[in-house]
């Protein structure tokens, strides 16, 4: 806890790394006195400290990207997947959702679980070998085993066994001890497998299995088609199998008398034990005679599943299999039961699949109920107790990605009223057809933790949609989904001009801005528009309105000094105050110039519906702003939006300018280019640029999209940044992630492709360049719009050296034609000028070359009068400067605590009349007065940028404390944040650092290096939120959320599922109590007396190395901080192990009373039968 005190003695402070500089109308330069107002005592107690920060993941949502591999515990009840990046889920019930990561990052390509033992065995493409403890919510590895000979390429762990078949690519099969993981000497070596008389090799193990009617029996197959039965006491091959066609897969009939196989010519073959010579059955599933007597030639069937059922025929379910000459078929499943044949169609190709069934013994009845099938981009379970085999409704958020997200954001303490509406909205377009019977993945336990808030998660698309989703306890369920293409009338081919900017996505959604208290929603798009959406209960039949701002600059305008020194700072507002008609559109002079011949071709990208629509209830578009084209040129994307429903007022900007627009007239206040925002205020001496001497051709100019590159002005004053790996996204060749088209400026043309998520080939040559793809900011560039070829790596980069130049707030003098954007906006109550004595209503603007803007409006409080009287918008006020792009403003008072801004109380427009109470606006207002004794004291106001921070006291405009944040870096995303019933500023940097700084003294309290490697998508999805959260996506399927907060990671285990519960295994059907008591299975298998260091021996050291876990280390800290929970499982286990000594104590006395009851009656028979004689029986 830090208490400090600052007396401001009226002086304007100059800060270093940057001048503070005053409002023109005050006449004073940094550092110079000035009429003194009576010195203010600025008396904050911080009580924020660095214990109360600590970094960590906390839980991971979505589909897993890459997923390889696929395991299920049929007793536990929980799902495991791998993942090509190393990574692996575990999924039970709902809320049990756990994600672990191999830290070699390798595929992980098989997965074993010890059935209801609480582990999982996962083996990965670095021949490595991980035993995972599952019975902490947060599992680690307990051991690991490193093949440094052989590649491993199948693993099997028989029920209830304690060592681990292993084959390798060598063909050879070793044994692991799960318990000590120790290599065993014992080892069936390929050349001995086969017969000595057989010239070629194999091939790799694709198959293990022992025998369901003898454990002792090892089945071994090899890639090549051989198939070997052997028998591991007698060391001996029993037989011996030769098949012509390669094998991918063997499963046996439960009765292990016989087994099926499946073969990459799309054949399965059937084979019996009693004669091995040839297959007793050979079908080609889809494989049909052609009219020359020929069978078609099918693909590879990859995977059968061969189950028996109790009460029906059995099934066999494979995948693959389909003939060749059907081109543009999607991946099949196939399910055969009986004479029935079933194709299920699936969108996406099957990784892999597996069927569940109701017992874990192999050796019994299957009696399959379920198959999972593992897609490239789902997870879908499929009901086979119904004949037509519905899909069971996935309860996890596997569909993240059903559109690549552009855009997230995040809000945290959310109005608890808004998550069951939004809910109620959504559930009436939820999909149907599904099972009845519930998720068969039930496994785990999960609670409500006591630390719980609403908590929602919004994601933009790249289709247009908008996703609402619940986050609250660590959980993600979807509310409601939005389509703003719904807004536009469908594009033709040849007509719309959006079809000339991207190839794609036209709708994508570029920005999100969500007030939950009013409910009102904005959408920024790609295409240059934006949508206002209001929110209502009812349908209704509504007429869009729509409106084109011409926020362009011409090219050829030279402005000289001159003309700028006897301009005021602002005009007076473009538009009438009158609101136009629905489907008039409005058309301000563009900023650059108002001649006549600005207005030709000025069409907008999208065309919006121009009819009365029938909206349904949720969220209805109002309004919709776009920025039309203009005389040939495309407009600029936005790159900031800020919206406020107590003003009703939003304001967008770009690399052009500044417009704020009157929602509630449908009028625009303010279209003005950023140099013409500064007036005689401007704080750079820009330098007059000489006129071209043609104009360029409009073919030249291409729009440049979320991908593009930073603009001329840019990269003269941004330092080069030369480090391609930590921006290039992971360039995996996946066919999934390819680019449906290309990245690079199409010539002369002006399409781009939306650089949406699954487009990893997408390069950035600098930091420069991702950071202007994050900010939307997008700037002609004099070297990049002339050249008609691809870009490459080396031409980027040499490009991007060649207009390096090191950045200060220091620079004196700029051209005069650079274009500087608006990075952020921020609407609230404040004061725009040092005379100010009382806030009012202000925007703030933050601009790319670091200079901040106060904007002071007067808006009239009376509804009525707020309808029909124009907004003022005052002259220039304060101009105050930093380093770097501006990113964040906020705003506390004078006692350090946070100022929201004001906000309309949510109405519904659509609601029937009232007349006893009529819909009026209900304004709620956190003004700097509302917590201070007078209306002088005035507030703080928090800038941060990429390069600092700063607290600045308003209204003297003074710095009182100045951080630099980084030097060798920039921020990408900063917030002030509610922490511990506190506020602090978080930051996100481009070199992987999330720190903490205290408000109000910028005090450092937390520095962590968490992401070494940044790429595009991180850096663009991170966001922060209220509640010590953040939020960012980890790959193009899935969201990662982490904390900061140290509390929330004290309450972390708390939260989190439990993966293993204590259940008793089931057990064997053919094993009673006297049966297994007399000893009645004859094939009992000792597998400690054959694998075991006195029989086998030792294996070589130089085959495998063992690597103990953290498993036991992090085993004692959950203990640790877990205690009570291990208590409640081994109080569990003592009550279940007492029950079972009850009910052994129980069948032991039933058995006693039944041998005395026998004893009775044989001593009563035996004295009855005594005294006679032999034929009286």
């Amino acid at each position: 806890m830090k208490k400090f005190r600052k007396v401001l003695d009226g002086l304007t402070t100059s800060s270093p790394g940057g001048g503070t500089m005053g409002s023109p109308s005050c006449g004073s330069a940094a550092g110079t006195p000035t009429a003194a107002p009576t010195p203010k005592e600025i008396d904050v107690q911080e009580t924020l400290v660095s214990e109360n920060f600590q970094l960590c993941k906390t839980v991971r949502h979505g589909f897993p990207y890459q997923p390889t591999a696929l395991a299920f515990d049929p007793v536990q009840k929980i799902l495991a997947i791998g993942s090509r990046s190393g990574g692996v889920r575990i999924l039970g019930r709902p809320g049990v959702d756990c994600f672990c990561q191999h830290e070699s990052g390798a595929a992980v390509l098989q997965l074993q679980f010890l059935i209801n033992e609480g582990a999982l065995v996962t083996a990965c493409a670095d021949d490595t070998l991980h035993l995972w403890n599952l019975r902490q919510r947060r599992p680690a590895i307990l051991h690991s085993l490193k093949f440094n000979r052989e590649r491993i390429t199948f693993c099997h762990l028989p029920f209830q066994s304690k060592w681990l078949y292993v084959g390798t690519e060598r063909g050879n099969t070793h044994i692991v001890n799960i318990e000590s993981f120790i290599l065993s000497g014992y080892v069936i070596m390929w050349n001995k497998a086969i017969e000595l008389s057989t010239k070629t090799h194999p091939g790799p193990v694709v198959h293990l299995s022992d025998s369901p009617k003898d454990e002792g029996k090892l089945l071994v197959g090899f890639e090549s088609g051989t198939i070997v039965q052997w028998d591991l006491r007698a060391k001996k091959a029993d037989f011996r199998i030769y098949y012509d066609e390669a094998i991918h897969s063997v499963s046996w009939h439960h009765e292990g008398k016989q087994f099926m196989c499946s073969h990459s010519d799309g054949s399965l073959t059937v084979w019996n034990l009693r004669n091995t010579s040839k297959p007793i059955q050979v079908t080609f599933p889809h494989g049909k005679i052609q009219k020359d007597g020929k069978k078609e030639s099918c693909k590879p069937i990859l995977k059968v599943d061969y189950k028996t059922s109790r009460n029906s025929e059995p099934f066999v379910i494979f995948s693959g299999g389909l003939s060749y000459d059907k081109a543009g078929r999607r991946p099949t499943l196939t399910i055969m039961h009986g004479k029935a044949i079933t194709v299920l169609e699936m969108d996406y190709p099957i990784v892999e699949f597996m069927t569940l069934c109701e017992t874990p013994y192999n050796n019994e009845v299957q009696d399959p109920y379920a198959v999972v099938v593992l897609l490239e981009k789902d997870l879908i379970v499929v009901d086979l107790t119904q004949s037509n085999f519905p899909v069971f409704e996935n309860p996890y958020p596997m569909d993240i990605h059903e559109s690549p997200v552009t855009c997230t954001a995040y809000f945290a303490d959310c109005p608890p009223d808004i998550i069951p509406v939004l809910y109620s909205i959504g559930v009436k377009h939820k999909k149907t057809g599904y099972s009845q019977k519930e998720w068969p993945v039930s496994g785990g336990m999960w609670t409500l933790g006591s630390h719980t808030y609403p908590e929602i998660i919004i994601t933009g698309h790249a289709d247009g949609s908008i996703k609402f989703w619940d986050a609250s306890a660590i959980t993600l369920q979807m509310l409601y989904k939005l389509k703003t293409n719904k807004v536009f009338e469908k594009p033709k081919p040849n007509e719309s001009r959006a079809a000339e900017l991207v190839d794609d996505d036209p709708f994508a959604v570029q920005m999100v801005s969500w007030c939950p208290q009013s409910r009102i929603f904005c959408v920024v798009g790609i295409s240059a528009h934006i949508i206002l959406y209001r929110f209502s209960k009812y349908d209704a039949n509504t007429q869009i309105v729509s409106l084109e701002v011409r926020l362009q600059c011409d090219p050829e305008d030279v402005i000289s000094p001159s003309e700028n020194e006897n301009n005021p700072c602002f005009s007076e507002p473009h538009s009438g105050s009158h609101s136009p008609q629905p489907h008039h559109h409005q058309h301000p002079p563009s900023p650059g110039g108002g001649t006549p011949e600005s207005f030709k071709d000025s069409t907008p990208c999208l065309k919006v519906k121009d009819r009365v629509v029938r909206v349904p209830p949720g969220y209805q578009a109002e309004l919709v702003i776009q920025l039309p084209w203009i005389d040939g040129e495309p407009p600029q994307q936005i790159s900031s939006l800020d919206i406020n429903s107590a003003y009703g007022l939003l304001a967008f900007g770009n690399c052009n300018g500044l417009a704020v627009v009157d929602y509630l007239q449908k009028t625009i206040l303010l279209c003005m280019s950023t140099l013409d925002l500064y007036g005689a205020a401007d704080p750079y001496q820009r330098l007059t640029r000489s006129p071209r001497r043609n104009r360029q051709s409009t073919s030249e100019f291409c729009m440049r999209g979320l991908s593009n590159f930073y603009s001329d002005s840019k990269k003269r004053i941004r330092t080069s940044y030369q480090s391609l790996t930590e921006l290039s996204d992971n360039q995996q060749s996946v066919d999934m992630e390819r680019s449906k088209s290309p990245t690079s400026v199409k010539g002369p043309g002006r399409k781009l492709s939306l650089p949406t998520d699954l487009k990893t080939d997408l390069g950035y040559a600098s930091r420069r360049a991702m950071l202007q793809q994050l900010h939307g900011v997008t700037m002609y560039s004099h070297d990049e719009h002339h050249s008609a070829t691809p870009y490459c790596w080396s031409d980027r980069e040499s490009r991007e050296n060649s207009f390096s130049r090191s950045r200060s707030s220091s620079v004196s003098s700029i051209d005069r034609d650079t274009k500087e954007a608006i990075t952020t906006l921020q609407f609230g109550e404040s004061f725009g000028r040092k005379s100010d004595t009382l806030p009012t209503p202000c925007l703030w603007v933050g601009t790319s070359l670091g200079v901040i803007l106060l904007i002071p409006m007067s808006i009239p409080t009376d509804q009525e009068e707020r309808m029909e009287e124009a907004i003022t918008i005052g002259p220039c006020g304060a101009v105050l400067m930093l380093k770097g792009s501006v990113l964040r403003f906020g705003f506390l008072d004078c006692m350090g605590a946070l100022l929201q801004t004001p906000y309309e109380v949510w109405r519904d427009l659509n609601a029937p009349e009232d007349p006893d109470r009529p819909r009026k606006r209900k304004l709620v207002h956190y003004s700097p007065s509302s917590s201070q004794d007078t209306y002088g004291d005035g507030h703080l106001a928090i800038v941060c940028s990429e390069r600092q921070a700063k607290v600045f006291l308003m209204p003297s405009q003074s710095c009182l404390f100045v951080h630099n944040i980084t030097e060798s870096s920039f921020v990408l995303r900063s917030d002030l944040v509610s922490v511990c019933n506190s506020v602090c500023l978080a930051c996100f940097c481009a070199n992987g650092h999330v720190m903490t700084l205290s408000l109000p003294s910028l005090r450092p309290l937390m520095d962590v290096n968490y992401l070494p490697l940044t790429d595009m998508r991180i850096a663009r999805t991170f966001c922060f939120t209220n509640g010590g959260q953040a939020l960012y996506l980890s790959s193009p399927t899935e969201i990662q959320r982490i904390t900061y907060s140290q509390e929330m990671y004290d309450n972390l285990q708390e939260m989190l599922g439990e993966l293993f519960t204590p259940t008793e295994t089931p057990e064997a059907q053919n094993r009673g109590f006297l049966k297994g008591f007399f000893g009645g299975n004859a094939h009992t298998f000792d597998r400690e007396e054959l694998f075991g260091e006195a029989a086998a021996g030792k294996a070589s050291r130089s085959l495998a190395q063992h690597i103990p876990g953290q498993g036991g280390v992090e085993g004692m800290k959950v203990a640790a901080s877990g205690a009570v929970g291990e208590l409640a499982r081994a109080r569990i286990a003592l009550d279940e192990r007492g029950q079972r000594l009850g009910e052994l104590e129980e069948r032991t006395a039933l058995m006693m009373t039944s041998a005395e009851s026998f004893s009775k009656h044989a001593h009563e028979l035996m004295l009855k039968c005594k005294d006679k004689k032999w034929y009286q029986f």
